[in-house]
Formats: structure tokens, sequence, C-alpha cells
């Protein structure tokens, strides 16, 4: 038997000593947290996610879910994926229509991708294994005369969302840069947004597609716009039946620049993802 004494230093050393004993317990395995994955179908309403728009270079999935989700699309040319793309919606969180843009591709391969999204609860819903082939590289016929590649640039617009510059996201540049990933976005302009884009010289135009942005709220889209050149001609109101794709509008007038007015719009941060023109230059 220990004879203990106690002294002054006696609770020092007793609390010393439990302290010691708690530090060298192993530590405590943290709870698993409760992840609930789920299929996607779960919550496809039957109508599983597509590919579609497909072309040498890039391609849209879309789908629609019947809960809303903060979605993804990963893809690459093996199930490695290592690749990933999210909706293009400057609202976030989560909405029920999803059409991420898959860019990067090469022309004529083969391509596999996998849906997931997120719900608001935490849930994850993930799709099966899908493939998809891009195509053949594409020779370009007619040349867009409106483009940053050929020599055009944004003379003037209504505003850029969140004051960016042109060459900045959301910036006019984004219009004219070729690109389907991009999108020039007003700040709120609604029906009082306008562009106006100047070519590297005078031209001949026979066309011109506009490519109207939207938002998964349903603001943004512009329905119809008009458009003037230099000369003070106007062309116009043309009709916007959708924000899907690019609409091309057949013209013929003479014009070194061509500004684009919107007349009607579901208000908003209304905006571009694409405008292009076509035609022959003129020499000066």
């Amino acid at each position: 038997m220990f004879d203990l004494k106690m002294t002054g230093m006696t609770p020092f050393v007793l609390a010393l000593v439990g302290a010691l004993l708690i530090a060298c317990q192993p530590a405590a395995t943290p709870t698993s947290a409760p992840y609930d994955i789920r299929p996607l179908d779960q919550v496809s309403d039957g109508e599983l996610p597509q590919i579609v728009d497909i072309t040498d270079t890039d391609a849209v999935l879309i789908f629609e879910s019947s809960i809303p989700l903060a979605c993804s699309v990963v893809y690459g040319k093996t199930t490695a994926y290592g690749l990933i793309s999210v909706d293009q919606d400057m609202a976030g969180g989560a909405h029920s229509g999803h059409h991420p843009l898959l860019l990067g591709l090469e022309p004529d391969s083969e391509y596999h991708y996998r849906v997931q999204g997120t719900a608001p609860d935490g849930t994850l819903y993930v799709g099966e294994d899908g493939t998809f082939r891009t195509l053949p590289a594409q020779e370009q016929v007619d040349v867009n005369l409106a483009s940053l590649e050929a020599g055009a640039r944004v003379a003037a617009v209504s505003s850029n969302f969140g004051g960016a510059a042109n060459d900045q996201s959301w910036g006019a540049d984004s219009a004219i840069d070729g690109s389907r990933g991009t999108a020039w976005s007003s700040a709120g302009d609604g029906n009082a947004a306008y562009i106006e884009i100047e070519l590297a010289e005078t031209a001949q135009l026979h066309a011109v597609e506009v490519w109207t942005r939207s938002m998964s709220d349903g603001t943004a889209q512009i329905f119809a716009f008009t458009l003037t050149t230099d000369g003070g001609e106007v062309l116009g109101p043309f009709t916007l039946h959708d924000a899907a794709q690019a609409h091309r509008f057949e013209v013929n007038v003479t014009a070194r620049s061509l500004r684009l007015d919107v007349v009607d719009s579901s208000g908003g941060n209304t905006g571009l993802v694409e405008f292009a023109a076509y035609g022959m230059p003129i020499a000066d």
C-alpha cells in the first residue's frame, strides 16, 4: 500500500498527471457524415441529359431536373474524364434548367461524360457514363466580319455587368469573340441595352447572326432588336424566338458599323452570346 501524504504541491501534481493521461489517450474517431448519394434518374422525369449542338470543338449538354440542382458535368476521352463544366448562369445556385457548355474538344473524337447535381439539402444525384462524338474538322466558308479575329471592335455599349471593361468577363468583347462559352451582359439595361460594332473596313453585308443570352429565372432574354448602320439606315425590328442558338437574318446593306438596339426583352441583364456579320469588304 502507498502512503500518500498531502503537501502544498499535491493538487498541482495530480492535475499534471491527469492532463498527461488525457493527452496519451488515442484520438476519438469522428462520426462518419451521412452522405446521401442517389441516381440522377430519380430527378430526371424520364428525360435524361442529352448532348446537343455538337460541333468539331464544343457541345452543349441540356437537362431539365424535377427539383432545383447545382449541376456540373465531367467529360474527357476516357472514364477518367479530366474536364468539368458548370451551368453558365451568373445567378448561380440551384435551378432546374441546365445547359453547361463542353469546350476544348478535338474534332472527330469520342468523349465520355457524366452529370452530377447537388440539391439544397445536400443530396448528391449522379448520372451514368455516356458518350458522344464530335464532328470532323469544319472549314469556315463564310468569314464573320464582326469578330475580334477579323479586326472588328466594340465602338460603344450601354453598359457591362459589374462595371467590367469590354475585355473582361461579361464585357462587350464577349459578344464578338467567336465563343459561345462567353457572353456580354449589360448591367440591368433591359430594353435600353445597345452595342455598336465597328468593322475593320466598310463591307457589303448579306447576313447577320444574333444569339441572345438568357438566365435561368427567365430574365435577360432579347425578343426583338433593330440594327442601325453608320449611315443612319435602320434595319428591322428582327425577332429572336429563343435563346438556344444564334438566329440568322438576311440583309442587304453597306456599312462600316452596326448598332444593335434592344426593342423588346424580358428585362434585367440583357446581352448577347454572339453577334456576327457576313459579307464582302469594300476597298476604301
